[in-house]
């Protein structure tokens, strides 16, 4: 039985062949394996002489069948190998490289460019609570800004309302509708002076061409003594001028109102018409394009983060940065930064490699 079966293993073509060579021998219904069931039927004398020469048998058989798989393996390999070729001096595929979005290039931007001011970064939640996102900001309960067409409201917001269990300064009810919050809570957890800008995605009730229901907005906040409208200026001249790598940038500063400033000011920066479409920057302006909110910070505001106004003056600044990034790379439309599309992101984004440095591609 050992010649034969060892016969058969050794003359298997391939591992089918083998494989079934093993399941007549060693599988459930083998050969060896009934001769092993038969050991428990026999007397101790017989199982003495009958049992080392089933196991023996069991072990040649098994060890011929790794051999052979081996050696069947093998020739597989060797023959995979003569007839497959992999030339290693041809230059390897280079993989479809990612893009960096532009909101994010934008971003990057920004905080080079106000970290040489002495800026720092602040973050702060996208859900925020009545009181951080309004009351805090000089926005009373009956501001059109709290309606609801104009800002997004959470169920759970509105059920605590309703049940009289809100708290103004704990129950968060409400997609934030600016980056302002981070002001907020900047200055309760902070010591003036405060030097910082606050990037990040916020939320209105708005959509066309140039809105969106989620944007990106930066805002920048400066708390110290001494502090006046010449400053604000001051700084956002080296901002825009910096950004848009252009020192004949022009800014008009015209007074304005937000519940949080006072005086409130919107800046617009001049453009140039070249071939039909607008350009930021030149000496005599063909237009002016609104870029900024900006102003004094209310003392209302610095009240009610425990500061004393008459002790800390400030001034805060808002933008778009979207609207910074079409203004900037030439996108006329506000939609396609939030619809994935892989061309429109192949086409506008920019090289993972491409840090925004201010010796290299962020101003000087």
């Amino acid at each position: 039985m050992r010649e034969h079966m060892l016969t058969a293993i050794a003359a298997a073509s391939g591992l089918d062949a083998l494989e079934a060579c093993r399941v007549e021998a060693l599988g459930k219904q083998g050969t060896i394996t009934a001769l092993l069931k038969t050991l428990g039927k026999m007397t101790p004398d017989e199982r003495l002489v009958q049992g080392p020469l089933i196991q023996g048998l069991r072990e040649a058989v098994a060890n011929g069948i790794a051999e052979r798989k081996a050696t069947l393996e093998r020739a597989a390999l060797d023959a995979r190998l003569a007839s497959e070729t992999l030339d290693m001096t041809l230059p390897a595929d280079a993989p479809t490289p990612g893009t960096i979005h532009p909101v994010s290039q934008v971003m990057d931007e920004l905080a080079e460019i106000f970290a040489d001011l002495g800026f720092a970064v602040a973050t702060g939640p996208e859900i925020e609570t009545d009181w951080h996102n309004f009351s805090a900001l000089n926005i009373p309960e009956t501001h059109p800004a709290r309606a609801m067409h104009d800002t997004f409201y959470l169920q759970q917001g509105i059920d605590a309302k309703a049940a009289g269990t809100a708290d103004e300064k704990t129950t968060f009810s409400l997609l934030r509708t600016h980056t302002s919050p981070v002001q907020i809570r900047t200055m309760l957890s902070q010591k003036p002076p405060i030097r910082i800008i606050a990037p990040g995605r916020t939320y209105r009730s708005d959509s066309d061409a140039t809105h969106t229901p989620m944007f990106h907005q930066v805002e920048g906040l400066v708390i110290d003594k001494g502090i006046t409208l010449g400053h604000l200026k001051w700084t956002l001249e080296t901002f825009v001028k910096a950004f848009f790598e252009r020192d004949d940038i022009v800014l008009r500063m015209r007074p304005s109102y937000f519940p949080f400033t006072e005086p409130s000011v919107e800046i617009d920066v001049g453009y140039t018409l070249v071939k039909g479409k607008r350009v930021v920057g030149g000496a005599e302006p063909d237009g002016w394009l609104e870029v900024l909110g900006s102003g004094m910070v209310h003392r209302k505001v610095i009240e009610a983060c425990g500061l004393d106004p008459d002790e800390w003056q400030g001034f805060a600044f808002g933008c778009g940065i979207d609207r910074l990034a079409m203004l900037k790379y030439g996108m006329d439309d506000l939609r396609p930064f939030f619809d994935g599309d892989i061309r429109w992101l192949k086409h506008y984004g920019f090289s993972s490699l491409d840090v925004p440095t201010l010796s290299a591609g962020v101003g000087a």
